[in-house]
């Protein structure tokens, strides 16, 4: 009887740790994703003012096709995990949002509009996987190449965008908008 009862409860155990994970661990990941996340958002804007100083909108936005990809994967490299930003308003077709991205881009978009907090959290994933989120806001240097046309963005930019991103979508935002969410798979 005893013998069985321990059986069940490494049992229960068991599943319990493969369903899910302890506070004090969603804490630490969440932690360590805002981290990553910042990090990231850090060297891609840098990278982007650079481009933006030195030559506008025309240097920025290629640079922003060839090399942003280039920049998350060598910072998820550093920091090993899947880094990504993900948006239900396109501006390439090549990084499509998983249907539980669009549903956590969605559930921010309601809560901003409801003027609620919006803050990062993390799970486990379909595949077992802790996967954190983070939204992604709209800042008022962003509306240079994602605002409005005549108003933050000028026509000659948005022709440049569609040049380079005949699909685009990605714009008409204005600042404190949800523009998509930081979706870091963690290595484990």
């Amino acid at each position: 009887m005893i013998k069985n009862l321990v059986l069940i409860l490494a049992l229960i155990s068991l599943v319990a740790c493969t369903k899910g994970f302890s506070e004090k661990e969603k804490q630490e990941y969440t932690l360590k994703g805002k981290e990553i996340a910042q990090a990231s958002f850090k060297e891609l804007s840098s990278n982007l003012m650079t481009q933006m100083k030195a030559g506008g909108p025309a240097k920025a936005i290629p640079f922003c096709k060839e090399e942003a990809r280039n920049i998350l994967g060598e910072l998820s490299k550093e920091h090993n995990a899947i880094i990504k930003r993900s948006s239900d308003q396109l501006r390439s077709c090549k990084i499509e949002p998983t249907v539980r991205e669009l549903e956590v881009i969605d559930m921010y978009k309601q809560l901003n509009s409801e003027k609620k907090e919006t803050k990062p959290f993390v799970e486990i994933d379909a595949e077992g996987n802790k996967q954190f989120y983070a939204p992604i806001k709209i800042q008022a240097k962003c509306l240079t190449c994602h605002g409005k046309v005549n108003e933050t963005m000028t026509a000659k930019t948005d022709s440049i965008i569609k040049t380079i991103y005949p699909f685009d979508i990605a714009t008409g935002y204005s600042e404190g908008d949800i523009r998509g969410v930081w979706s870091i798979t963690f290595n484990n």
